[in-house]
């Protein structure tokens, strides 16, 4: 029994037999292979919550309890963006569905799969209580997220409900992967099971093979791409998989291509590698572009935002593009996270991942496995020095990063997120577990419900998993931190307090110049000091060890050193580190 497993063991009940509605829908979760449900408490499940501990034994998937149930839907999209692997969650009736949206958002966004469960009072309005059942029943609950799950359903018997859940969790797994929605209403959890109920091999519902692309997308895109002279490849989204990530680089290598990549999306390139361009941000990198605009062959591969790319290139790309993307199937007229319509002279609906291994095969053939790129293997970069700051110097955000760095040797840590202003110079990435992107929908609190489930998810792999947080965004997600507390989910929360909503306060500052108004006003608003939180106390509050705040440049590397040896002995860590407003 691993240390998680011994937490929250139930009083033994025998071996019940699957007896009530709800009892299908946990024996479900448990044969398609989820080891854990996030979860914050309501009656709308009460019955489901039941089978969870009193039939299962609250164990595959075993209950992990949330203050919030944006935490919880945070925790899964960090699980997922950490193994590839979904996680289960449970929210109460529509008030707790309203509560978790933001975060079934991000995850659409970011495209990682997360199993939703719901629950509302009685279909059959002569079965609700008086008052809460009423207020917590709705006749299209899936209308609150349709626009931002793959797929949802409100079945109404046992066998619909078996049927709802393989279909879910087979379309939550096939690329392009995205959260799923099953609801459960009170009387079908409830139901009493007259005979004994089959259930079928869910084997045989597996989600299909990542879509290929077709032999004839393969020879036209390798010959286009060898023929070239200045190749550049935009690797966007992808998996955690080392195999992937080694195609990837060997692609690259053989073509001589120089390899952009951007923060919003995990690490899928060495930043270290001769091919690698600079300038890794956020937005729209300036080497990116400038790469682009010389090219005259460009692969996309997944790309985040291809056409407002291109745009910055004049508006007129005149290298040939060849873009391998399955996010069309995501596309819908509600959210415009489909961004602006990128040109393509070879489009290719495929997996990139799958597109990558047999164009890297093609391209292997054709030039007799000798690569373009002459240069070694890849380095750790230059990292920008901080100066001879003295002792007593304010901390900048980049500072964090660049110590964190200096100090981490041989320590394998993985990043979990990164503040909206970071510095992609500072830090390196060598691996596809080093960084794991942005949030996908740019919504605040998600970040310290990230972290965990990511640590949750790299349990016993022992890396060290860091998430460095705005102060915004940890404010906003701050009780996620008792689960980790509970839980003992080592992950370490790296603050980076400017005490101010400061990406805010620039809009501000421009907004005041744009009209001819004082800048000086441009904080107001905006602050978050006078009173500043102790945000060391609060995680003290709930059970997470916690130092700070520092604010004197010689006392960061020592605090983030003791930091990073607290969380290798198995507990989460917070540090609150005071930098300047930059």
């Amino acid at each position: 029994m691993t240390d998680i497993e011994r937490i929250d063991r139930p009083v033994p009940g025998g071996n019940p037999a699957m007896a009530w509605g709800s009892d299908i829908a946990a024996e479900m979760l448990r044969r398609l292979g989820f080891e854990y449900i996030a979860l914050n408490p309501g009656a709308s499940f009460r019955g489901f919550h039941d089978s969870l501990v009193n039939y299962l034994g609250n164990r595959d998937p075993q209950l992990l309890l949330c203050l919030h149930e944006d935490h919880a839907l945070a925790i899964a999209h960090g699980y997922a963006k950490a193994t590839d692997q979904a996680m289960a969650v449970m929210l109460h009736a529509n008030v707790g569905l309203m509560h978790g949206l933001l975060g079934i958002f991000n995850a659409w966004c970011d495209r990682s799969p997360v199993f939703v469960m719901g629950a509302s009072g009685p279909a059959d309005a002569c079965r609700r209580r008086p008052w809460i059942e009423w207020i917590h029943a709705s006749k299209d609950q899936g209308a609150l997220l349709r626009h931002s799950v793959k797929w949802d359903d409100e079945p109404r018997s046992p066998q619909a409900l078996v049927e709802s859940m393989l279909r879910a969790a087979a379309l939550m797994r096939t690329p392009p992967r995205g959260p799923v929605y099953v609801s459960l209403d009170v009387g079908l959890q409830e139901l009493a099971l007259e005979a004994e109920f089959e259930l079928p091999r869910v084997e045989r519902f597996a989600a299909p093979e990542a879509p290929r692309a077709s032999a004839q997308a393969v020879e036209q895109a390798a010959n286009l791409l060898v023929a070239a002279e200045r190749p550049v490849i935009l690797m966007g989204r992808s998996s955690r998989s080392q195999r992937s990530w080694d195609q990837r680089v060997r692609l690259a290598e053989m073509l001589g291509a120089r390899v952009a990549t951007d923060l919003k999306s995990a690490a899928v390139f060495p930043t270290g590698h001769g091919l690698h361009l600079g300038g890794l941000t956020l937005r729209i990198s300036p080497d990116a572009t400038a790469a682009v605009k010389r090219s005259d062959v460009t692969l996309v591969l997944d790309w985040i935002d291809p056409a407002s790319l291109f745009g910055a290139v004049d508006g007129d790309v005149s290298a040939t593009i060849v873009n391998c993307t399955l996010d069309s199937y995501l596309h819908n007229g509600w959210s415009m996270d489909h961004f602006g319509f990128a040109p393509a002279d070879l489009s290719v609906l495929a997996d990139p991942e799958a597109f990558t291994a047999d164009l890297l095969a093609a391209v292997e053939a054709r030039l007799d496995g000798v690569p373009k790129w002459a240069g070694g293997p890849p380095e750790s970069p230059a990292v920008p020095s901080a100066g001879n700051k003295p002792d007593d110097a304010p901390i900048s955000a980049a500072d964090i990063g660049r110590v964190l760095h200096a100090i981490r040797g041989d320590r394998p840590i993985t990043l979990a997120r990164i503040p909206i202003g970071w510095d992609g110079t500072v830090y390196p990435f060598s691996g596809p577990l080093d960084f794991l992107g942005y949030d996908g929908g740019g919504g605040l609190s998600s970040g310290p419900g990230n972290t965990i489930g990511a640590a949750l998810g790299l349990r016993g792999s022992g890396r060290i998993v860091v998430g460095i947080l705005g102060d915004g965004d940890f404010m906003q997600g701050a009780t996620a931190l008792w689960t980790a507390a509970r839980y003992e989910i080592p992950a370490l929360f790296v603050i980076s307090n400017n005490r101010s909503n400061y990406t805010d306060v620039g809009h501000q500052e421009l907004m005041a110049r744009q009209r001819g108004r004082p800048i000086e006003n441009r904080w107001i608003g905006q602050r978050i000091d006078g009173p500043a939180i102790d945000l060391a106390a609060l995680a003290r509050s709930q059970g997470v060890a916690a130092t700070g705040p520092v604010q004197r440049f010689a006392d960061l590397a020592g605090a983030l050193d003791e930091a990073l040896d607290a969380v290798a002995l198995g507990k989460p860590h917070l540090l609150d580190v005071v930098v300047e407003e930059e």
